[in-house]
C-alpha cells in the first residue's frame, strides 16, 4: 500500500517537472501574454490592454526600429516596460523632447537600442534613461488580444517623424 502511494507521488513529481519545464521554455522562447499598463503607449497602445510577446526576436537579433518590445525597466530591473525601438546601435537619435527648441542629438552604442513611448509627452524612455542594452528586451509585441474590439496586428507609430535616417 506504502509502495503504491509513493510511486504514484514520484510518478505525479515526475510529470509536474516534466510540464514546468516545458511551460518554462515556452514562456521564456517562444513568447506569452502581457498585460500593458500605463499611458506612456497611447494611442497603439491603452492601459490595460493584453498583448501577444513572442521572443524569438531577441534569441535571434531581429528587432527592428518601429517595432514595440517588453524589456526590463533600467530604472527598475523587477518592472518591465513597454516601448518602440526608435533606434539600433550606431544609429543617430533625436534625444530632446517635442517641445523643446534645440533639438540634441546622440548616436546609439553598441549592444543598445533606443526606446520610446508614442506617447512623448507622459512617457519615460530613453530620453531620461538613456540607451538600453539589448540584452534588457525580453520580447517583440505582435499584437493586440483585448480589447476585441482592437485585435490584430499594432498601427504604425504616429510618431514616425522621430526615426531619423542619418
Amino acid at each position: 500500500m506504502l509502495r503504491d502511494v509513493m510511486g504514484k507521488t514520484f510518478q505525479l513529481l515526475g510529470y509536474t517537472i516534466q510540464y514546468g519545464c516545458i511551460a518554462h521554455c515556452a514562456f521564456e522562447y517562444l513568447g506569452g501574454i502581457v498585460m500593458c499598463s500605463g499611458p506612456s503607449m497611447e494611442p497603439t497602445i491603452q492601459n490595460s490592454d493584453i498583448v501577444f510577446s513572442e521572443n524569438l526576436s531577441r534569441h535571434f537579433y531581429c528587432i527592428q526600429k518601429g517595432d514595440i518590445v517588453i524589456a526590463k525597466s533600467p530604472n527598475d530591473p523587477k518592472s518591465n516596460v513597454c516601448k518602440r525601438v526608435i533606434g539600433l546601435e550606431g544609429d543617430k537619435v533625436c534625444t530632446s523632447s517635442p517641445s523643446d527648441l534645440l533639438k540634441r542629438h546622440c548616436y546609439v552604442p553598441k549592444g543598445h537600442v533606443w526606446l520610446e513611448g508614442d506617447n512623448l509627452r507622459n512617457s519615460t524612455d530613453s530620453r531620461c534613461y538613456g540607451a538600453v542594452p539589448y540584452g534588457l528586451i525580453r520580447g517583440r509585441i505582435c499584437f493586440k488580444i483585448w480589447p476585441l474590439n482592437d485585435f490584430g496586428f499594432l498601427r504604425a507609430s504616429p510618431n514616425g517623424h522621430r526615426f531619423l535616417d542619418d
